[in-house]
C-alpha cells in the first residue's frame, strides 16, 4: 500500500454562492500514522456553527493526488456526566482526484476529537487527532 499524506484544509465560500476565496492557511493539527500523515488547516479556526473544509490525499512518494475512494470525517467531544457530542461531516469527492470537499457543523465550542478515514483503491484506513472549537 502506497503512503499517503492527508491533508485537511478549510476553505471559506464567496457570499455563499460556492466559489471558494482561498486565504492563508492556518495549520490545527498533523498526525503521522503508518501509511498516512493527516495535517489540518483551514483559512481561519473551526468555529461555532458551519463549517467548510477540503480534504486532500497525496502520495508521500511523489506529492501526488491519490484517489483514496469513499472518505468520512467525524467528530465528537466527551464531557463528564454525558454521553459524547457527535458530529459528522458531509464530504464529497471534488473534481480532482484526491481532493474532497466537506462541511460540519458544531453546535457548540470545545475540543473534538477528529475521526478521518477512507477505503478505496490506496486501501483501508484512518486516523484521529484533537482539533479545537472556538
Amino acid at each position: 500500500m502506497k503512503r499517503l499524506i492527508v491533508m485537511v484544509t478549510a476553505f471559506a465560500f464567496v457570499f455563499g454562492v460556492g466559489a471558494a476565496s482561498w486565504a492563508a492557511e492556518k495549520m490545527l493539527a498533523t498526525q503521522k500514522t503508518k501509511d498516512v500523515v493527516v495535517t489540518l488547516s483551514e483559512t481561519g479556526r473551526w468555529k461555532q456553527g458551519k463549517n467548510d473544509f477540503v480534504l486532500e490525499f497525496t502520495s508521500a512518494k511523489d506529492k501526488q493526488p491519490v484517489d483514496v475512494g469513499k472518505v468520512t470525517l467525524n467528530t465528537s467531544m466527551t464531557m463528564s456526566g454525558m454521553a459524547p457530542m457527535i458530529a459528522g461531516a458531509t464530504v464529497k469527492p471534488d473534481k480532482t482526484p484526491g481532493r474532497y470537499l466537506g462541511t460540519i457543523e458544531f453546535p457548540d465550542t470545545g475540543a473534538r476529537q477528529v475521526t478521518v478515514a477512507w477505503d478505496g483503491p490506496a486501501g483501508k484506513s484512518s486516523t484521529k487527532f484533537s482539533v479545537p472549537v472556538r
